[in-house]
């Protein structure tokens, strides 16, 4: 199998968004910093509540999906129609705005950690305006494989494969074939995964340092830093130390961008639409299909 090599080392920046809370943005840190089809990442991560008790109200989204999950605390999804959905540590909700949907997410604590990331991935254009769905996955549905080197891998999409192992996520079925999966790794240990050869993929490091890639190939990465990769059939990563790790990777879209804000459609002339539609209360035509696991 040809392994995939570091293409380009993200850092991720410090910046701010929904009512003030603190974030660390990787992809999305400005409109070139993409990987088709992931548009943005963040990680949000504080025990002072001050950076995040503000949360993030009523906002809307078209054309894409957003999906948070949450390692430590407690959020409230509420959207227009009524839809509540309670996200605490290990859960996920896997969000498609498409048409439109106008929704908040504010923390249900006043003190104690709020750790977690939301995801950014766009939608192809035929599907950019269908009626919105979500689906809330708490931790007990999303499956973790322990393997023999005490790595832990959480599947939140796709499937994860060891061998004759093979662990599948509770999202399948999507258009960009995304894999989201959570790795725990310790220090000097190697995990491998295999991934189809025309899919963009990345690693995000959120705690210690890791080498990815294949001997002399591969590369160093921070934590807090995104890896964008080369094509190849499988990632490979090696822990410099104790490490935790997202991996994601997704077949690309190969369709053009255009994003104002919480918009992101094909043409400048969608985007101007989706403001007329959310001016005159026209975004969301139909109540958001809610999944709950």
């Amino acid at each position: 199998m040809r392994t995939r090599s570091v293409n380009q080392v993200i850092n991720s920046i410090n910046t701010s968004d929904g009512a003030g809370v603190k974030l660390l943005r990787s992809l999305g840190q400005r409109q070139h910093v993409r990987l088709d089809p992931f548009l943005m990442l963040d990680e949000f991560g504080s025990f002072d509540a001050n950076d995040y008790i503000a949360g993030f109200p009523p906002h809307p989204h078209r054309g894409f999906e957003t999906v948070t999950y949450m390692l430590e605390g407690h959020m409230l999804h509420e959207d227009h129609m009524g839809n509540k959905g309670h996200l605490r540590g290990g859960d996920v909700q896997w969000m498609t705005a498409a048409h439109g949907i106008i929704h908040s997410e504010m923390p249900q604590q006043q003190a104690g950690r709020m750790h977690g990331f939301q995801l950014w991935i766009n939608l192809p254009a035929r599907e950019k305006m269908k009626p919105a769905s979500y689906r809330d996955i708490p931790a007990a549905k999303i499956p973790v494989a322990t393997l023999n080197n005490r790595a832990t891998v959480k599947v939140i999409a796709g499937e994860y494969a060891d061998g004759e192992q093979r662990i599948t996520g509770p999202i399948q079925g999507l258009a960009t074939q995304a894999l989201y999966i959570d790795v725990r790794l310790p220090k000097d240990q190697l995990f491998t995964q295999p991934t189809p050869g025309a899919h963009n993929a990345f690693v995000y490091v959120y705690q210690g340092t890791v080498r990815v890639g294949e001997g002399a190939d591969a590369t160093s990465v921070p934590t807090h830093a995104a890896a964008f990769l080369n094509s190849g059939d499988q990632i490979m990563v090696t822990a410099e130390s104790d490490a935790r790790f997202l991996v994601l990777a997704a077949q690309p879209l190969n369709e053009p961008v255009v994003q104002y804000g919480p918009f992101v459609m094909n043409t400048r002339e969608e985007i101007e639409q989706a403001i007329v539609d959310y001016q005159n209360g026209r975004l969301v035509q139909e109540k958001a299909q809610a999944f709950n696991e």
